[in-house]
């Protein structure tokens, strides 16, 4: 047996048994090898604090207690109970893999994660993490913190931002894994490299003193660990300007359409969005002649009460959103290009609707 292999497997093992002994084991999609609880978890927890997670995770399995459960349910019901979540093509496509799962694979998840990686919205690491929680298969993660934990141990510097040199990684990874009682050793693995990136191997000051493979980490020996992950590419950010139409009847409903199933906020409810001040304005009947904003500022008169709210900004992960609104009070429904309805504050609540809009909402009417 050659001597990097003894070490791949002492950090294999060394992990194993720090996990064991001083891992996480409170967390409600642990201890369990039930795949649509660890793949619902999986899915909640990418980009998103384990303490956000936790009360949506639980509303999830409340409503939806099997996979065939959620499959069933319309796309509405799980916009809504995911609403605030945030990125919701997540939401989509967990829905969407459900009914896979039911009509694919007779509503039993794929042990395999070749097989799992076919399903909507499941990637590489999130297929891994299934099938080595629930079958035990010896293949590798790579989220986030694993990806830190490991460049950190073994001093990779190669840009990450470059396919191949993370191909690269992702092979070193594989080579690291148990290669001994598999049954065991593979959920705890890599439970210990979540735990490990998620508790110690902080991107902030790590606690380098209390790492179970410190001997071996090769940033710390070279005392830089925040130097890695290398990833020089940066997210070229734009922006957008929205004018939102915030309508009420008399009754004090709103009216809320649904978005197009592409684009911003897809397939949630919202306000009615405009590109322009002008665009939103031709909802309204007028033959004012001053200017645009001035008239929607005056405007008070027949069908119409029209204010105009503070503008706010919203930050998406690509995107700021710079948001107008325009509060208008109307005896009919306004003339706006999408279907919508008029919705009371009992209905519009459970509705899925993006997080500025229902925050705008709960503090405007």
């Amino acid at each position: 047996m050659s001597k990097a292999l003894k070490e791949k497997r002492s950090f294999a093992e060394t992990l194993v048994a720090w996990q064991q002994a001083h891992g996480r084991h409170h967390l409600p999609w642990q201890n369990t090898q039930d795949p649509y609880r660890v793949w619902l978890s999986e899915i909640m927890l990418q980009q998103t604090q384990v303490s956000t997670v936790l009360g949506y995770f639980e509303k999830f399995l409340q409503h939806f207690p099997t996979v065939a459960d959620l499959a069933a349910a319309s796309q509405d019901k799980v916009m809504g109970l995911w609403s605030g979540l945030g990125y919701y093509s997540r939401a989509r496509n967990l829905h969407q893999c459900a009914k896979d799962v039911v009509t694919r694979f007779d509503g039993k998840f794929p042990s395999t994660a070749a097989e799992l990686i076919t399903l909507p919205g499941i990637g590489r690491s999130t297929a891994a993490a299934v099938a080595s929680f629930c079958f035990s298969e010896r293949v590798a993660i790579m989220d986030g913190n694993v990806k830190r934990v490991l460049t950190r141990v073994w001093a990779y510097a190669a840009d990450l931002s470059v396919s191949q040199n993370e191909k690269a990684l992702w092979q070193l990874a594989e080579n690291a894994l148990p290669t001994r009682q598999l049954t065991t050793a593979m959920p705890r693995y890599s439970q210990a490299l979540m735990d490990l990136g998620a508790t110690i191997c902080l991107p902030r000051k790590p606690n380098c003193q209390a790492c179970p493979v410190k001997n071996e980490c090769k940033a710390l020996a070279q005392a830089e660990p925040e130097k890695f992950p290398v990833k020089t590419r940066k997210i070229k950010r734009t922006s957008e300007v929205l004018w939102l139409l915030l309508a009420q009847n008399s009754k004090g409903e709103v009216w809320l359409e649904k978005r197009p199933s592409s684009g911003i906020w897809a397939s949630l409810y919202s306000l009615p969005v405009f590109e322009s001040e002008a665009s939103l304005r031709t909802v309204f009947e007028t033959n004012s002649k001053t200017s645009p904003m001035r008239s929607i500022k005056s405007q008070a008169t027949g069908q119409l009460e029209v204010s105009v709210l503070p503008a706010f900004k919203h930050v998406l992960t690509h995107k700021d959103l710079h948001c107008h609104v325009v509060k208008v009070r109307l005896k009919q429904k306004p003339k706006t290009p999408q279907t919508g309805a008029w919705w009371s504050e009992n209905n519009w609540q459970a509705l899925g609707l993006p997080t500025p809009i229902r925050h705008l909402l709960s503090n405007s009417l």
